[in-house]
């Protein structure tokens, strides 16, 4: 039996992860004490962290810290693939880029797109997997507003097992 990411039985292999292949990684809103605390865990910088220098600030609020928002896609991928998938660690991310702030109850989009794959020149059995994805700001009418976050990154996945 492969596991999955998350140890259950997996059911997506490398073979199944074509490029221009999308998934959907379902929505998620910001959770304020959440997006605090792990400010002040992480990363208290005034603009995550002080809420009255935040309001007088051009942001108007605290904003969450870049990585939280990076946690919160990665459990969308977590959640919507590497829990089906036979997934081993990352070889690491190629970009990652913060586009706008995100607020407490900002509720986010996310979706992921397989760009490119090859066999694994370091681990036998196993291909690599270059990822896109991205978080989008959903408008109160459910429309995007635009990206906050932008990742790119790569993906062990191992071959589907023959016979």
């Amino acid at each position: 039996m492969t596991l999955s990411g998350t140890g259950t039985q997996a059911d997506v292999f490398y073979d199944d992860l074509i490029p221009g292949m999308v998934f959907d990684l379902g929505e998620t809103t910001v959770d304020g004490a959440e997006m605090l605390a792990f400010a002040r865990r992480f990363d208290p910088q005034w603009y995550h962290v002080d809420e009255a220098l935040a309001a007088e600030s051009a942001y108007g609020a605290p904003i969450a810290s870049g990585f939280f928002t990076v946690s919160l896609f990665m459990r969308a991928y977590v959640d919507h693939v590497l829990a089906r998938a036979a997934a081993a660690a990352s070889p690491g991310l190629e970009e990652l880029r913060w586009t706008a702030p995100v607020y407490a109850g900002d509720r986010l989009a996310s979706r992921l797109a397989v760009v490119d794959r090859a066999p694994s020149r370091a681990q036998p059995g196993f291909g690599t997997v270059t990822l896109s994805g991205a978080m989008v700001r959903l408008g109160p009418d459910g429309e995007p507003e635009g990206d906050v976050l932008r990742i790119r990154f790569r993906g062990w996945f191992a071959l589907r097992p023959t016979g």
